[in-house]
């Protein structure tokens, strides 16, 4: 494991949400992160194919982790989400590259693909670089 993997590997353990909702890291590299989830019971909507939150959040994370992979701290500034159809089991995987990086924000692309690599998901996310012991101090850390 190298020192962005190690590094991250411990960013994430703190990430509730993500481990709550069963998402994990497959892939990284600097610039590009893969995470994938297994669809279970909890991902799913009520007519039973995975629910849009649980997309969204996939590449949230996706998308944020491929951000961080600079070093600095960083928040979702603002998205665009494309659903485009949908699956009621297996694994699905949420690919995310950083396609601009600049000195506040960065913006990065992530396809999400299910069974048999088919489209799922698309999305652009624009993540706000902070300082974080000005956001750890809001929260009351």
């Amino acid at each position: 494991m190298n020192e962005l993997q190690a590094k991250t590997k411990v960013r994430l353990e703190t990430n509730t949400f993500m481990n709550h909702n069963f998402m994990e890291l497959e892939f990284l590299e600097p610039d590009h992160a893969i995470f994938k989830l297994e669809i279970r019971e909890e991902s799913r909507n009520t007519f039973g194919m995975v629910h849009g939150g649980a997309l969204y959040s996939l590449a949230d994370n996706a998308t944020g982790c491929a951000a961080h992979t600079d070093g600095r701290n960083y928040v979702t500034q603002g998205s665009s989400f494309n659903f485009l159809r949908n699956q009621p089991s297996g694994t699905i995987y949420a690919d995310a590259k950083v396609r601009h990086r600049g000195g506040t924000t960065c913006l990065i692309d992530v396809n999400i693909t299910g069974e048999g690599g088919k489209l799922l998901a698309t999305g652009t996310f624009t993540y706000f670089c902070v300082d974080r012991s000005k956001i750890e101090a809001k929260a009351g850390k």
